[in-house]
């Protein structure tokens, strides 16, 4: 009889691993999809990545706590002599509440995204590093 004990003991064990387990990986937020454009402060293209970065604040606040960045695939100048970027349809990388989310699949926020980088900061002084008396150029 103890022989029998010990199997389901041990199906008990992983049953209750299991579960606790999955209960632990669901504690993140998810990711929110990407906002509309009411909420977007500025956009930036970075020439060494070749990235389109469209930044939101989510909270309507004027921070940004929400980033998008998708891959260049071609850019020109329009007549008028402003930048025209063509770009993916879908981001290849999300920032949002101090986590960088990779999307390889580029298919929007769709629970596929993977987690890239955690407890990071946005860092906008990249696009934007310098003031005039002051004031952020």
């Amino acid at each position: 009889m103890r022989r029998a004990q010990i199997p389901s003991f041990l199906l008990l064990a992983v049953s209750l691993i299991t579960i606790l387990s999955a209960g632990f990986a669901h504690t993140r937020e998810s990711l929110p999809a990407e906002p509309d454009e009411s909420s977007r402060l500025d956009e930036q293209y970075d020439h060494e990545s070749r990235m389109f970065y469209m930044l939101y604040s989510l909270k309507g606040n004027g921070e940004v706590d929400y980033v998008t960045a998708r891959s260049v695939q071609d850019y020109s100048r329009s007549a008028y002599g402003n930048p025209v970027y063509y770009t993916e349809r879908f981001p290849i990388l999300y920032y949002w509440n101090h986590t960088m989310w990779n999307d390889p699949e580029m298919d929007g926020v769709n629970g596929n995204e993977r987690v890239y980088q955690e407890n990071i900061d946005f860092d906008i002084g990249r696009f934007k590093p310098c003031t005039f008396n002051g004031q952020p150029c």
